[in-house]
C-alpha cells in the first residue's frame, strides 16, 4: 500500500443525532425477535438518492451480505437495512435470496428499486435468517424512522451483537466556506483485527462529493483507522464500512483532489477514527485500551507492518493484561512483521499517566526497575513505543488487552 498521510483536522464541532445529523437521513432501529432482547434490526432511509462508497472483508468467505453490497454500492443508494444476532454468512443461495429478499422488503416501504438498498448482517455464522421475523420487523420498524434522538442511538444499538455500548458520532466542519456534517454508527467487540472483522460502520455525509473521491477518500481512511485496530486477531467474514453521501449542503461539488477534497478526507477520517478507537475501548473482557506507534521506520508500509504484528499479538495482548514489561514480545511480533527493519537500531518504550520506562535501546537490554514498570502497566492505557532509526515514517495501531473474560464470553457466544 502506498504511503498516505491525512492532514489533523481541528475546526470540528460535535453534533448530537449521528447518521441522521447530516442533511437528508433519517434512522431507526427496534427489537424485532431476531435476538431474545436488545434492539436487532437498524434502517437508514436516504431521503434523496444518495452516492456511496465501501469498503468490505479481505477474508475470502465473504457472507451474502456482502456480496451483494460489492456491486449495488456502484449505484444510487436509498436505504440500508441492517440486522444484528445472525450473520448470513456460508448460508448458500438460500442466504443470497434471503439478502434480496430483505432488500425488496424495505425497497417496497420505501417505494423504490430493490437495487438501490444496502443490506448488511452481524452475528452467528451458518445459520439462515428467520425471514418471517426479519420481514415483519422491517416493515414495523419503518415507521419509527425519525432524526435526531433517539433514533439514531437506536439505530447504533440494533447493529450490536457483543457491544456493551452503542458507538455513534457525528460532527460539523467547513469546507469551501460551508458547513458539511459527517455522522457514524458503528458496532464490534470481538473478531476484530487489522483488514477489518466482525465490524460494521455506517456513515452519512451531506458532502457534495464525487463517487470516485468519495471511494478514494474512504479507501485511505480506512487504511489507518478500522484496519489499524485489533482485539483478538480474527479477521470476519460481514465486516463492512459504507459512506452515503446525500450531496445536500452547499458547498462547491468536490471533482478534484483539491483543498476542499482533502479537508473533506480529513473530517471524514476523524469520524472513522473516532469509531475505530470506541470498538477498541469495548473489546470483548478488554480491561486496558493499547496504542503501538512505530516511528523512523523506512516506508510506510513497514511502519503498519510492524505495529499491527505488535497490536496483533496474543503474547503482548497477555503480557499487558499481566502489567508484565516483557518487551522482548513486542520486538519479536516486530521481526515477524514481514517489514524491514535493523534490530540493532530499535529501541522499545512503554508509558501512561503512571509514567514511562525505556526497556530495550539502539539493540540493547536496559536494566529496568521492575516495580516502577508494573506500575506504569497496571494503568488503564498504555502505549508502546517503537524506534527504528530507519527513516521517516511513522503508523499508529489500537488494540486491547486479553483477558481471562474474553474466553469466557467467546466461549459462550451461540449459547
Amino acid at each position: 500500500m502506498n504511503s498516505t498521510n491525512i492532514k489533523e483536522i481541528t475546526d470540528v464541532k460535535k453534533l448530537s443525532g449521528n447518521v441522521t445529523a447530516p442533511l437528508g437521513f433519517l434512522a431507526a432501529g427496534e427489537h424485532i425477535g431476531v435476538k431474545r432482547k436488545r434492539r436487532d434490526l437498524a434502517l437508514i432511509k436516504c431521503e434523496v438518492p444518495a452516492t456511496a462508497a465501501g469498503v468490505f472483508t479481505q477474508n475470502r468467505v465473504k457472507a451474502a451480505p456482502v456480496l451483494w453490497n460489492h456491486k449495488k454500492v456502484l449505484g444510487k443508494i436509498n436505504g440500508l437495512v441492517v440486522n444484528s444476532g445472525n450473520a448470513n454468512a456460508c448460508t448458500g443461495e438460500e442466504g443470497a435470496r434471503n439478502v434480496e429478499r430483505m432488500a425488496e422488503t424495505y425497497a417496497e416501504c420505501l417505494g423504490v428499486d430493490k437495487d438501490s438498498i444496502l443490506v448488511a448482517s452481524t452475528g452467528v455464522i451458518g445459520v439462515q435468517l428467520p425471514m418471517e421475523t426479519i420481514t415483519v420487523g422491517i416493515k414495523n420498524t419503518f415507521a419509527l424512522l425519525g432524526k435526531g434522538e433517539p433514533a439514531s442511538t437506536n439505530a447504533a444499538e440494533g447493529i450490536m451483537t457483543t457491544d456493551k455500548f452503542p458507538k455513534e458520532i457525528a460532527i460539523e466542519t467547513e469546507i469551501g466556506g460551508e458547513p458539511v456534517r459527517i455522522g457514524g454508527i458503528a458496532k464490534g467487540s470481538g473478531m476484530i483485527h487489522p483488514n477489518m472483522a466482525t465490524m460494521l460502520a455506517f456513515i452519512t455525509t451531506d458532502a457534495n462529493i464525487d463517487r470516485e473521491l468519495l471511494q478514494k477518500a474512504l479507501k485511505e481512511s480506512v487504511a489507518d483507522s478500522y484496519n489499524m485496530i485489533s482485539v483478538d486477531g480474527d479477521t470476519s467474514t460481514n465486516d463492512s464500512v459504507i459512506v452515503l453521501a446525500s450531496g445536500l449542503a452547499k458547498n462547491r461539488a468536490i471533482k478534484i483532489q483539491d483543498m476542499d477534497y482533502e479537508k473533506f478526507k480529513s473530517a471524514l477520517h476523524y469520524v472513522n477514527l473516532n469509531l475505530a478507537k470506541q470498538i477498541v475501548l469495548d473489546g470483548e473482557g478488554a480491561e486496558k485500551f493499547l496504542e503501538v506507534t512505530v516511528n523512523e521506520a523506512k516506508t510506510k508500509q513497514d511502519a503498519r507492518l510492524i505495529a499491527k504484528a505488535i497490536i496483533g499479538s496474543n503474547l503482548v495482548k497477555t503480557a499487558m493484561f499481566g502489567a508484565d514489561a516483557n518487551w522482548g514480545r513486542v520486538l519479536c511480533a516486530a521481526g515477524y512483521s514481514g517489514a524491514e527493519f535493523d534490530p540493532t537500531k530499535a529501541s522499545i518504550e512503554f508509558s501512561s499517566n503512571a509514567g514511562s520506562i525505556i526497556t530495550y535501546l539502539y539493540g540493547e537490554p536496559v536494566v529496568i526497575d521492575e516495580e516502577k514498570a508494573k506500575k506504569v502497566l497496571k494503568e488503564k492505557e498504555i502505549k508502546v513505543l517503537v524506534s527504528l532509526k530507519d527513516g521517516k515514517e511513522t503508523a499508529t495501531a489500537w488494540g486491547c488487552d486479553l483477558s481471562y473474560e474474553y474466553v469466557r464470553i467467546n466461549g459462550e457466544y451461540r449459547t
